[in-house]
């Protein structure tokens, strides 16, 4: 009896240390960052909020933030609903990704002609 209650009871403990640390630790983590991110928002930084727009900072007060979209459109939002500040050295020092190569002419040889799904090439379609 008592080997099968301590086992029960590891077991138990077990899960709630998994649980900590797959899910509460994380959690908190990002909820600092978040704060962090928020405090640290000021005049002219370009945004992203939770619903997609994207804006610069023209005011922050207390618990929101006022965003200009675009010349004449500005738009308050609460602090919360920012979803990322986009770090402008960030945009600057980012690798530009290069243009990927046309398929090379090994992949166009070994495409049959004529069926659809080939690349490059037309479909063929029967004239009656």
């Amino acid at each position: 009896m008592e080997g099968q209650m301590m086992t029960t009871i590891i077991t138990f403990v077990l899960i709630i240390l998994i649980f900590y640390f797959l899910i509460i630790r994380p959690q908190k983590k990002r909820d600092k960052e978040t704060k962090a991110m928020l405090a640290a928002m000021k005049k002219g930084d370009k945004v992203v909020t939770i619903g997609g727009i994207h804006g610069t900072i023209v005011a922050v007060k207390d618990q929101t933030v006022v965003i200009k979209v675009d010349d004449s459109a500005r738009i308050e939002f609460s602090k919360s609903a920012i979803s990322s500040v986009v770090n402008k050295d960030a945009q600057k020092t980012a690798p530009k990704k290069e243009k990927q190569e046309s398929i090379p002419e090994e992949t166009k040889e070994e495409a049959p002609k004529g069926e659809a799904g080939s690349i490059g090439e037309p479909e063929n379609k029967d004239k009656e």
